[in-house]
């Protein structure tokens, strides 16, 4: 059974509630897509023939600049960048597509996002958890995923924290492959990227980085999303997705590229998900809820010391839909995740009713 077929009884008990439901359950973006993209979008909408799969020069560009611009990473060129068909494609893909399988391990943090351990399945690999990196067997671990900030715990791993992996997983000859797509989203603290120069000092050497303009840009919907890093891995996999056709449509490109060199629109969502994030968290405290971690990302972590299912049974008669924390790990059954992709109207329902 998919995890969230799980939900549904609790999201119709929540649908029931005479106000409607306020689902808090699904990261998925409600807002917009800001008018300059969907100008681009548009103004490439004649694109009868078939896209690259490293995309146009202008993208790799916008990509580049990007990274050079907000991570700080130093001397890029296009064979250090590589689009993809939505971050979740290249997360759940990725271990086949480096042509990892049986014998080999592919290690993620305890609690993460599903697809991690749904991608090394996929290619027949030992999927492997962590609290820290630095603590695994090395022995013939091939995929080493980092998640900062992570989803669902918002929590961030710092410079130092990053730069003592990144030498770990170069000394034992381990992919280290950085999902940062909420780098955007830090509420608490500045994420670091393992692209800065502090971290990955300089070289890009057996480091990936995975970006996705789902959040900062509310572009779900279009899938579009890059990594950028080691041009000798990207370089393979990019002859592997030309073969497998996994190319960005054109007009996705060209979307991707406005949305890149705008940073007005980035700062706007941000205002956005952070009052949303304020209302929601004094309400849930004020609840009796504890919030770890949070410090980034578009969800609260929250807990009141109580199996997860509970506490989304408890505020599905609010009309308040939630994702339990079990869906994220065994070391999640006492907490649940709180979106914060609502519209303002359906946040202020949801604080009224967790006021009441």
């Amino acid at each position: 059974m998919f995890p969230w077929d799980k939900l549904e009884p609790y999201k119709a008990a929540a649908a029931a509630h005479d106000g409607g439901i306020v689902d808090l359950s699904v990261g998925t973006p409600v807002d917009p897509v800001p008018e300059l993209i969907r100008r681009a979008l548009t103004d490439a909408a004649d694109s009868p023939g078939y896209p690259t799969v490293w995309g146009t020069a202008e993208l790799r560009d916008a990509i580049t600049g990007w990274c050079e611009r907000r991570l700080g990473a130093a001397q890029l060129t296009h064979r250090n960048v590589l689009p993809v068909v939505g971050s979740k494609e290249f997360v759940a893909w990725l271990p086949t597509q480096l042509g990892l399988g049986p014998g080999d391990r592919v290690a993620y943090p305890r609690l993460a996002y599903p697809t991690y351990e749904v991608g090394a399945r996929l290619a027949r690999a030992e999927p492997v958890v962590y609290d820290d990196p630095t603590e695994l067997d090395p022995d013939g671990l091939r995929l080493l995923w980092l998640n900062s900030p992570s989803n669902p715990t918002g929590r961030v791993l710092d410079a130092e924290q990053l730069t003592r992996t990144v030498a770990w997983a170069r000394e034992h000859g381990v992919l280290l492959v950085s999902d940062e797509c909420y780098l955007e989203l830090g509420w608490d603290t500045d994420p670091v990227s393992v692209l800065h120069p502090e971290v990955c000092g300089g070289s890009y050497e057996g480091v990936v980085a995975v970006h996705s303009l789902s959040k900062r840009s509310n572009l779900a919907g279009y899938r579009a999303a890059f990594v950028a890093g080691d041009p000798a891995v990207l370089g393979e996999l990019l002859h592997i997705r030309k073969h497998g056709g996994m190319m960005v449509p054109a007009p996705v490109q060209a979307a991707t590229v406005a949305a890149l060199g705008d940073d007005a629109h980035v700062a706007q969502q941000r205002e956005r998900y952070a009052a949303r994030r304020a209302a929601l968290r004094t309400a849930l405290e004020g609840r009796g809820f504890r919030i770890e971690h949070s410090e980034a990302s578009l969800y609260l972590w929250a807990t009141r010391d109580e199996p997860c299912w509970d506490t989304v049974g408890d505020l599905s008669k609010l009309g308040v839909l939630v994702a339990p924390g079990d869906f994220y790990g065994t070391a999640g059954e006492r907490f649940v995740r709180v979106a914060l992709t609502a519209t303002d109207e359906r946040v202020a329902a949801a604080v009224r009713r967790l006021e009441s």
